[in-house]
């Protein structure tokens, strides 16, 4: 597969992770890393997850501006999204198949600060008790 940011190649990195083998695809020029569904939530809260995203965080800065790209797996468009959780993060996410995420992403990805959990608990109270004022 090609990479959709810089269309190097993504080459398969296995990771062994409490639950299991994971298989990611790594970009080798840009390290942008495309999760298949389902692989980047499983390597969050996994400690062995710590080597996934060694890549230049400020190289990933530069190609994060890159927002039109398509599916390295079925080429249609992608659409670039925030994070629930921690809105500061973009990536880029096809609904079939994964997502994108440029370097430096992922480790962001797997810190949520004592802030943003905060904030996302509150916006789940809010949505549950929309009636409740503070």
């Amino acid at each position: 597969m090609k990479c959709p940011k810089c269309n190097g190649e993504l080459a398969e990195q296995t990771f062994l992770t409490q639950s299991g083998e994971i298989v990611i695809d790594k970009c080798k020029r840009c390290a942008g890393i495309w999760f298949d569904k389902g692989e980047a939530e499983l390597l969050r809260d996994d400690w062995t997850s710590v080597s996934v995203d060694d890549g230049d965080q400020f190289l990933g800065m530069i190609y994060n501006e890159i927002r039109n790209i398509d599916c390295p797996r079925c080429q249609q468009p992608m659409k670039s999204i925030n994070d629930p959780k921690q809105t500061h993060i973009l990536y880029e996410i096809c609904p079939e198949h994964g997502f994108f995420m440029d370097s430096g992403e992922f480790s962001d990805f797997r810190k949520l600060s004592v802030k943003e959990a905060f904030d996302y608990i509150l916006d789940m109270y809010r949505k549950d008790h929309p009636d409740d004022t503070f």
